[in-house]
């Protein structure tokens, strides 16, 4: 299209009034695409602050109906569940108990919320005492996690969540084969409707360290470098996509958000018919709430501008702790 040129082409005419800004707009967002992340813990009549994750809380069950009960109203319309057991063990296993924190978790805020999605992430690495994302040899001080071991421990951790009723399994471990393992396990069980929203693309991140101490889960030993995805890569994330496409994925995911804009908007291109979540890290939220904090930028203008971003970059669908204040500055007239 040959485009006009100056002065009969005059961009600012359609910026020049919000009603019709709004109307040519692009890209739009709203609180139904906003997905909040929750960390659910053992004991009672508990609200944890998080303290570097200002406005976040871990919570014991009993205490769940409320919060759940305050996202309806904003509009949200999912959470993604993270547990903190009471005790924790070298193969995690307060992960597949039926007993265990999350699946004991999942009916309360289905009773709170029926139409709630409901969002079961599933790894290791809250539920294991090593803080790794899966089962690593007493040996092994690198944190080489044992990939075909684990693959059978998340195949029953993701039947166990399904029993419990969720909506949808979101494998987060960065296992090869995660995806088949859990598809079949899942079909075998009478699961063969619920859907696998898979961490395909994880990055061995600096921008999980406010995440780690909310979920307590932090690895005593090594890294996470030998199965987390390297920072400079981005062929290798359509390499992991078409894979657990292949598996039987039917979401992907792309994390961190707003530092990886490059590679959403690759995925979303290379796959534009498979839903995309990106998932807006701890870190990247306490960015911007220590800038807001300290006066440097505006706070709820800043956010909105990311998460637009986000969304514009092909993610159809963001998990972010800002949930809760998106939504509100959403609901106003001025972002």
């Amino acid at each position: 299209m040959r485009e006009g040129s100056f002065p009969a082409t005059r961009l600012r005419r359609l910026r020049q009034n919000a009603n019709l800004r709004e109307l040519v707009r692009e890209t739009h967002l709203n609180a139904s695409q906003l997905i909040l992340p929750l960390f659910i813990r053992h004991g009672s009549g508990i609200k944890q602050p998080i303290a570097s994750m200002p406005g976040h809380f871990q919570w014991s069950v009993d205490r769940l109906a409320d919060e759940i009960h305050t996202l309806s109203r904003l509009g949200i319309r999912s959470v993604i569940l993270f547990g903190i057991p009471a005790q924790k063990d070298p193969f995690g296993k307060d992960a597949y108990s039926d007993s265990g924190i999350i699946q004991t978790a999942i009916p309360v805020i289905k009773e709170a919320a029926p139409s709630l999605i409901v969002i079961s992430d599933v790894c290791f690495c809250e539920y294991t005492d090593h803080g790794h994302c899966g089962v690593v040899a007493s040996h092994d001080s690198r944190g080489n996690v044992d990939n075909d071991q684990t693959l059978a421990l998340l195949a029953k951790q993701a039947v166990s969540h399904a029993r419990a009723g969720t909506d949808v399994i979101a494998p987060s471990g960065n296992m090869d084969g995660m995806v088949q393992a859990i598809r079949q396990a899942l079909d075998e069980a009478g699961f063969q409707n619920l859907p696998i929203l898979s961490y395909a693309v994880k990055y061995a991140s600096a921008m999980y360290g406010p995440f780690r101490q909310a979920a307590e889960g932090a690895p005593k030993f090594g890294d996470r470098r030998t199965y987390q995805m390297n920072s400079a890569n981005v062929e290798e994330a359509i390499r992991e996509c078409a894979l657990d496409i292949a598996e039987g994925a039917d979401m992907l995911m792309v994390k961190p958000a707003h530092t990886y804009l490059d590679v959403i908007c690759r995925v979303k291109q290379a796959y534009p018919g498979l839903p995309l979540a990106a998932y807006h890290t701890s870190g990247e939220f306490a960015m911007l709430k220590a800038a807001a904090e300290k006066g440097w930028l505006d706070e709820r203008h800043g956010v909105i501008e990311i998460l637009t971003a986000i969304r514009r970059a092909g993610a159809d669908m963001i998990i972010t702790y800002y949930a809760k204040e998106a939504a509100q500055w959403l609901a106003s007239s001025d972002v």
